[in-house]
């Protein structure tokens, strides 16, 4: 039963960062939280409190869904290129009134020895890449499309199961975190010419970038998309403190009506 004082929150989940938040609000009883997972990961780390599995039916069910269940707040943390329900949690907050936080964990910053090129695209990416290059594609499995047809030999990692669009690759999952010791014999093994990466930031999948720079690999680095309108943070440090703080400006106090 919901405490009288008791914060209702929202958090967009599937990401690292979702369940610690999930975590860490568990140990606060004026907080009640509810994670909602996409449900396209066969089988996600669960976080702690109530879980909802599958999409809203875009902005509008999501707005519907904050009213019926008296959400006085909603996280995003979903992936960093989680465009489309960033886009719908914006659209379904300010409709429903009430307040968005997005957490954005920090990208990867480029360091001394790496030999980026960086893109916006998975299109630009496939027309960098060498006709006779082989190429660890380390992105998720619903962009593999747009690398089929241009004659690479690919090594491709996923969290599941992917649908295997590639002609000729090899095909790995696994999920992290990696170490970055077994990501230099993997990239030996298999003698690799080139990765391409989405810079998703996190400590979980940064080791290739590291085993990358020792071994003198370049990487295509495939830029985020800027997140919709609104505060963001980058730790769930931060994001707690917003959840858990009552502030008096009203836009911020919970949901309207």
């Amino acid at each position: 039963m919901r405490g009288a004082l008791a914060i209702r929150a929202l958090i967009l989940g599937g990401t690292t960062e979702a369940v610690q938040l999930a975590e860490a609000c568990a140990a606060l009883p004026e907080l009640e939280i509810t994670t909602s997972l996409a449900g396209r990961t066969r089988a996600p780390n669960a976080p702690p409190g109530a879980v909802r599995i599958g999409g809203f039916g875009g902005a509008g069910g999501l707005e519907r869904y904050l009213r019926q269940q008296a959400i006085d707040r909603l996280v995003d943390a979903t992936h960093p290129f989680a465009v489309r329900i960033g886009r719908n949690a914006e659209q379904a907050c300010r409709a429903a009134g009430v307040p968005r936080l997005r957490l954005l964990r920090p990208p990867w910053q480029r360091r001394p020895g790496d030999r980026w090129t960086e893109v916006d695209s998975l299109a630009e990416a496939a027309r960098l890449l060498p006709s006779s290059a082989r190429v660890f594609l380390s992105v998720g499995r619903s962009d593999l499309e747009a690398f089929a047809g241009g004659g690479q030999w690919f090594l491709v990692r996923t969290v599941d199961p992917a649908e295997r669009c590639l002609a000729n690759a090899h095909w790995l999952a696994e999920r992290g975190p990696f170490r970055v010791e077994d990501e230099l014999a993997l990239l030996r093994a298999h003698a690799i010419d080139v990765v391409v990466s989405k810079a998703s930031g996190g400590e979980a999948t940064y080791a290739k970038l590291a085993a990358a720079r020792q071994l003198g690999l370049p990487v295509i680095m495939v830029r985020r998309p800027p997140p919709p309108p609104g505060p963001v943070v980058d730790s769930v440090a931060a994001a707690l403190a917003w959840l858990a703080h009552r502030p008096a400006d009203p836009a911020l106090a919970g949901r309207s009506t």
